[in-house]
């Protein structure tokens, strides 16, 4: 059992020195894309929300 685990550290050690970690640029491109991204799709969310309660409103009055 102990043996098992030594190998899948060992392997788990490997694969991460084989990983490309992004640069502090690309992380912080990739932030503000998530974040606007994230901003646009509450924004036409809310605009759904907002004419389906319209809606719902003049087919209950």
């Amino acid at each position: 059992m102990a043996n098992k685990l030594a190998d899948y550290i060992k392997a788990s050690v490997e694969e991460m020195k084989k990983v490309t970690w992004p640069t502090k640029k690309e992380t912080y491109n990739y932030t503000l894309l998530v974040i606007g991204l994230s901003l646009a799709v509450a924004a036409f969310l809310g605009a759904l929300d907002y004419l389906f309660n319209w809606l719902l409103g003049l087919v209950i009055k």
